[in-house]
């Protein structure tokens, strides 16, 4: 179940728009890895913006606010570590995401009551029960 599809849509539109932003330098050498680094130097045409060179990351290609920290499936993504954050959440527009320190007793809890409450959990692994467990339990 996708929420907030026109966020999503407006945040794909834009998206299709911006550029692949790679590093200078990095199609001539194979030693320099393609992931962004900021252009530096006193006469860098790329730190300059000159016609023909890549274009550099800029605060123009944002996204739209209201899209911005919303999972693929348009929940907000929020980190849990205990069931007392959980209870904050809000079903209808937040889901959870359990912290990587919690160990396996809490997050089976932490699991647990995210179904009762019906707040979706976005990494719940193997440790999610099955839809149809979780109707035999209920009744």
């Amino acid at each position: 179940m996708v929420i907030n599809k026109e966020l999503l849509a407006a945040r794909k539109k834009v998206a299709e728009k911006r550029p692949e932003f790679i590093r200078q330098e990095s199609w001539r050498y194979d030693r320099l890895a393609v992931n962004w680094r900021k252009p530096k130097g006193k006469d860098n045409k790329m730190r300059k913006q000159k016609a023909g060179v890549p274009a550099i990351v800029k605060v123009g290609y944002r996204g739209p606010k209201a899209a911005r920290g919303l999972h693929p499936s348009g929940y907000t993504d929020n980190v849990v570590h205990n069931v007392a954050e959980l209870a904050k959440l809000d079903p209808k527009k937040d889901a959870a995401r359990i912290g990587r320190t919690v160990g396996k007793k809490k997050r089976i809890e932490i699991i647990a009551k995210a179904t009762q409450l019906g707040v979706k959990v976005l990494n719940a692994g193997k440790l999610a029960p099955k839809k149809e467990e979780a109707k035999e339990k209920e009744t």
